[in-house]
């Protein structure tokens, strides 16, 4: 689920951003597309940025839904 468009499936790249705010923000876009869209309720703050890595790694798990 997306904040802009709702739901999306399919062929996903996911980024995994920190903002200026030490905020996590999880995007994702389809494969070899431009636009980039949040994923609904997928925000955190992280108390460490080197916790990046990890949190991108569980969110890969947490989306990667092949059977539906």
């Amino acid at each position: 689920m997306t904040d802009e468009v709702g739901v999306v499936t399919g062929e996903l790249t996911l980024r995994t951003e920190l903002d200026d705010g030490g905020n996590v923000v999880l995007r994702v876009q389809y494969k070899d597309a431009a636009e980039w869209y949040t994923a609904t309720g997928a925000k955190t703050r992280l108390t460490d940025p080197a916790d990046l890595d990890a949190v991108h790694s569980i969110a890969v798990a947490l989306l990667n839904r092949p059977e539906g």
